[in-house]
This record gives structure tokens, sequence and C-alpha cells, in this order.
């Protein structure tokens, strides 16, 4: 992708990260000449028609807001089989590169941090839209502090009707909501959730619920409470804990009703020293109902009723009198039952067998020594068939057993079970110092997962490599799990105004491109009759633009015009037929090509006192590994080689010398 063009406006310059969906890259619009963001869908979904509806309504939705603490969306395109999303670029990091850095933030960077993003969501909610993937990863911090949620990837417009889907529960599972893990029903409840989890996080240095799996994560948010550390508990404000408590009740009744109550707490713990008055009880989802007392006559009775009852009274003594002699039959019928039963368990126990098949005890989901003991002590063998890697059952549970619920064997009978062995463990790979476009290769086939990519600039090391993993590497991880890299982007590149060349003499122009950070790049001389000898007539950057440093910058010269060009030749002529040994040798040099890109152009100019030539121009495919540069001359000559304009090295030539 870098280098393409989409829409005909946006060049696309590098990748600068990556998400479930979409990759991330940054690019130069070229009708408004500013930096963009660009999403562009991942290759593998886009003939996943499901993908590309979500993937068109988080441009809808995002689109239609406008907010500080919002990234804003400019464009939206298609392109063949590519699918974009032009956005605002930020330049700064994410608030989980934050936290990982600094562990905890103080209480007052984590109110600064929430209380903009509330705002964010808060104007998200006004306009019925959901974020439904509120973390870290998606909170940009720019240089100044100013907050901006970011990848809109599964919002979309709120209604009655909006439940996540049961059977591909959306989120990131260490921060979505309770209702998301169970595939219920969604609102801005969920982002307050969310939310809480995040400020957690903040506050406390790790997210609140960790596990084997995601499964087990989920379960976690539905099932437990959040609790904080007995160590940092004590250093939390009452009023804080309470507000992020208030934010991660399970019950979504028992969260704030909408952010701007959040926001509207937050603001009275900032500007007051009021005590205690976070709400945490209040269910203003559950309206109050007035009951009336229930009394032996109730006033909601009519006449008619009335009269039942008094004519149930009367009866009722009469049958009062019926009563006593029925219970006085009952109790007779029952002394001759039991004493019939007696007589009979006498009389024929000897005749009577225990069963020959008792019902077998369901131990799925238990540890083995308690299954066994169970199995045994009813009566039957107990086997275990084979032992197996599983996700879902901790090592040493039963998965499964011969004989399912309620079934009954006779005694003796042999149990067999399938023990877990838990969560099948591989050896995270050591990518430190490899090219990242080794990531999924190596990942892939030990059933492992890209995680988070970040890109950082490295003075040392080129772009594209590896420079650290989160896990280590050799550290022994589930199947499944997910490694985090950060990339190298190589130098921090800075860029320049290209300052006016045309009309200034070569040298003054040469000097003025090496001050501004820039690579005097070919000089190629025409003739011209208006334009002194040695003038500059042409720049290969135009007066003004935005220009990288290490750009190399092509110039067209001056040579005067006609017969003084060929006067200058006759005297080249001249001087080289006066020379001892005029005829031109070689050197030949071995070009190593860098491996992280498909093709680069390489250029080689020979410099000869204040003579420039440009002796090599060519792309080639980096799949040669290297070339070899051959170079002719007389006398001595420095050679000088760039690699897509950045210097690549230089060798000064004595072609005199034998080589």
């Amino acid at each position: 992708m870098i280098g393409k063009v989409l829409g005909n406006r946006y060049e696309i310059i590098e990748k600068i990260g990556g998400g479930g969906m979409a990759l991330v890259y940054k690019a130069k619009c070229k009708l408004l000449n500013r930096y963009v963001a660009i999403k562009v869908l991942r290759s593998e979904f886009t003939n996943d028609e499901e993908f590309i509806d979500k993937f068109r309504r988080e441009s809808q939705a995002a689109a239609s807001l406008s907010h500080p603490n919002i990234v804003n969306i400019y464009d939206v395109g298609v392109e063949g089989d590519i699918y974009y999303i032009v956005m605002e670029y930020v330049k700064g990091t994410t608030l989980k590169n934050i936290i990982r850095e600094k562990g905890k933030l103080n209480i007052n960077e984590v109110l600064n941090f929430t209380m903009q993003i509330a705002d964010g969501l808060n104007h998200a909610h006004r306009n019925h839209i959901v974020h439904r993937d509120i973390k870290p990863h998606n909170i940009m911090v720019t240089e100044d502090g100013r907050v901006k949620v970011t990848d809109f990837g599964i919002a979309r417009a709120a209604t009655s009707s909006t439940v996540t889907n049961t059977s591909n529960v959306i989120g990131s599972v260490h921060y979505f909501s309770p209702e998301q893990a169970r595939g219920g029903y969604t609102d801005e409840k969920s982002d307050i959730y969310s939310l809480g989890i995040v400020m957690y996080e903040m506050i406390t240095g790790s997210v609140p619920f960790k596990g084997e799996s995601p499964i087990s994560v989920a379960l976690k948010h539905v099932q437990e409470d959040v609790l904080f550390p007995s160590d940092v508990e004590e250093n939390i404000p009452k009023n804080i804990r309470d507000i992020i408590t208030k934010c991660v009740k399970k019950d979504q009744s028992l969260r704030y009703n909408n952010v701007g109550e959040l926001l509207k707490d937050l603001k009275k713990y900032k500007n007051t020293d009021e005590e205690n008055f976070v709400n945490l009880d209040d269910i203003s989802d559950s309206p109050t109902i007035i009951i009336p007392a229930v009394n032996n006559e109730s006033p909601y009775e009519g006449e008619e009723f009335k009269g039942k009852r008094r004519d149930k009274n009367e009866n009722s003594k009469k049958g009062k009198k019926n009563n006593k002699f029925i219970i006085l039959v009952a109790i007779l019928s029952a002394f001759l039952l039991t004493s019939a039963i007696a007589f009979g368990f006498v009389f024929i126990r000897d005749l009577v067998k225990p069963p020959s098949e008792v019902v077998v005890p369901y131990v799925v989901n238990k540890p083995i020594e308690v299954a066994k003991k169970e199995i045994e002590e009813a009566g039957f063998n107990f086997i275990i068939e084979k032992e197996i890697y599983n996700s879902q059952y901790k090592e040493g549970y039963i998965i499964e057993q011969n004989v399912g619920k309620e079934e009954t064997r006779r005694v003796g009978a042999d149990i067999k079970v399938i023990a877990s062995k838990g969560q099948k463990q591989v050896k995270v790979p050591d990518l430190i110092n490899k090219y990242s476009t080794d990531i999924e290769v190596e990942l892939g086939g030990l059933k492992l997962e890209e995680g988070n990519v970040e890109y950082k600039h490295d003075d040392v090391i080129p772009s594209g490599v590896i420079i650290d993993q989160i896990p280590k590497p050799n550290t022994m991880v589930a199947e499944g799990s997910e490694i985090d890299f950060i990339v190298s982007e190589g130098p921090k590149r800075t860029s320049v105004l290209m300052p006016k060349l045309e009309g200034k003499d070569i040298k003054v122009a040469k000097k003025e491109i090496i001050s501004k950070g820039l690579v005097v790049g070919e000089i190629s001389y025409k003739n011209n009759d208006e334009i002194e000898k040695d003038i500059v007539i042409n720049q290969s950057f135009p007066f003004g633009s935005e220009v990288w440093e290490n750009n190399t910058v092509d110039l067209v010269v001056s040579s005067g015009p006609e017969e003084e060009e060929n006067k200058d030749k006759e005297d080249r002529e001249d001087s080289s037929e006066s020379n001892n040994d005029n005829s031109e040798k070689t050197e030949t040099m071995v070009i190593e090509l860098p491996s992280n890109k498909e093709k680069v152009r390489v250029k080689a100019l020979k410099i000869q006192g204040d003579k420039e030539e440009l002796v090599h121009d060519k792309t080639y495919n980096t799949d040669e590994e290297s070339i070899l540069l051959t170079v002719s001359g007389t006398g001595s000559a420095k050679i000088e080689i760039y690699i897509d304009g950045e210097p690549y090295g230089s060798k000064t030539v004595n072609f005199e010398e034998d080589n």
C-alpha cells in the first residue's frame, strides 16, 4: 500500500496501526496539503458482506459527529476492492501506551482524561450513537494532552432493538459490559461500564479481571464484582471509588442513567470538598407504585361479595361437625394401612432382591480426585480413558463421561471419562530484530494471534524491524494468545520547506540544499541563450512545497549559449588528449538491497571537483538481494549511493590505480 494514491488524492506514506477489521495508514492529502489517517478494511474481509456493512456503518455513524474529543471523519471511498475512510491524523499516542509507561496515573490525570472521554461520549450518545468498544487502545492523546475518541469500528445508531449478536459478541473482553458478554441489550450504559473499567485501569495500572481465555474473563464480568486491590484502595478518594463502582454495576439500572450524570459527579468532585455525594443505590428506572394494605375486610369488596362471606360463615358451623367425623375415619384408615404394610414387609422381605442397576454419578467439570471418589463409592470402576488439551476446562477436570446424567448401570460396571490437560501451552517465538512482515507466518504456525502493533521511531533500528514484543520471547502462553509488538519506524523524519533555487548560481543552490538537510541529486545542463551559464533553470521540487529531510533534489542548470558550450567541449577534449593516460577504467561495487520493501530505486553520483554526474539510476526488485554497480572514469572521484532518495554510502575511487 505504501506509495499508493487513493481517490487520486491521498498518497499512502506509512502504516501506523491496525485493528481487528482494518489497517491504519498515514497519508498526504495532495489537494489540501495536509496529513490524514486512512483506515483500510483488511483484504480478507472485502468479500464478507457482514464486515463491509459494519465498515460502512462506522463511516456513517462517525461522520455525523463533530466534537473536539472525537476524531473527525473527512472522507469515505471505495477503489476496486479497497474500502477506506479518511480521518483526522492525530499526532500523539494511545492511552494504553501511557498506562504501560507510567503504570498508574494520578487522580488529576484520571479526572482529566475521563472528563474528556465522557464529553466525547456524551456528544455521541446525544446523536443516538453507542461506541460499544471503549478501551484505552481506542483513546488517542495528543502531545498537548487533548483526548480523541477513535475507532467507532463497531458503533451503530442506538435504537430500541440494539441487541448484540449472541453468536459473535463484539468488543474487547477486558472492557466490555456484562450485557455484551451475555449477548444482550446494549445502550449508552454499556459505554459507561467500559469507561468505568478504563478509569479502574488508569488508577490501579491493570484491568480488574484476568483469565486463561476470553471466555473466562467474560464470565467474570457477568458473575464477579469489581474490587479494588487492598494496596491501592486506601490511596483512592472515596468519591472516585464510588464513581467507578457505580459505572461498573452489573445491573444496568444501578449505573448512571447517562454520561451527563457521570460528568456532573466528576465536576462535583473536582470543584467541591463534599463527601459521600455518589448515590450507589439509585434505581431510577424502576417506578414506585402504591399498593393498598391487605386487611381482613378489604375496602374493595362489593356488597355481593360481603353477602357471600356471611353465607360462608353460617355454613362453616355446620361443616365443623362433619369435619370431626372425617378426621376420625382418616385416623382409623391410616392405622389399618400401616399395620398391613408392616405385616407384608416382614412376610416378603426375603423374596425382594436389591436393584441390579443404580444411577451413575455425573462428574463432568469436577476434579479427577472428586470424580474418582464419587464413582467408586457408588460401586463402579473409575477409568480415565484419555487426557486431552481443552481451553474450556481446567487441567485435571473431567470433560466428558460415557454415561449421561441420570442414566443407570449395573454395579461394578466400568465408567470411562476423558480428563482435561488444560489449555495447550506454546512457546512464544523470538521475533525481535526480525521484520514485521514475518509476524503472521511465525505466529500462525504456533496458533498465536497478532495483538496490538505499536510503531516508534528509532535512530538505529531500520524501519519495519521489531524492537520489542509482549510477552517476551520463550515465554509459555496458551494457544490463541495475542502477542503485542513494537515496530521501528526508522529515524524520525521531519519535513522542510523547499527553498527557491531557480535563478541562483549552482554553487549557492548546492549549499542551500545541504543547509536544509536535503541531498543534491542529479544535475543536468541545458543550453539557454537568455540565462547565464551555471544558473539554475529548474528544480525537481517546487518552491514552498513540503519535502522530507534527506530527499534528493535534482537541478537543471544553464550551460549558456550553444557556441560557448561547444568551446568548453573542445577545451575539455584538448585537456583529455593532453593527459598521459586518457583511457577510462572501471570500479565495481556491491550494493546490498533492503528486504523490507518490494522495490527500491538506486542512484549513483560521481563527483569530481565541482562537477557532479548521475552515473546510475535504476529501480530493482529486492528479491535480487544485492546488485553489482560498475562506474567508469579517469582520475580520482567520489561515488555517492542513494536508495529511494536516502544516503546509502559513499566511496572515493582512484581510477588510475589497478583494481
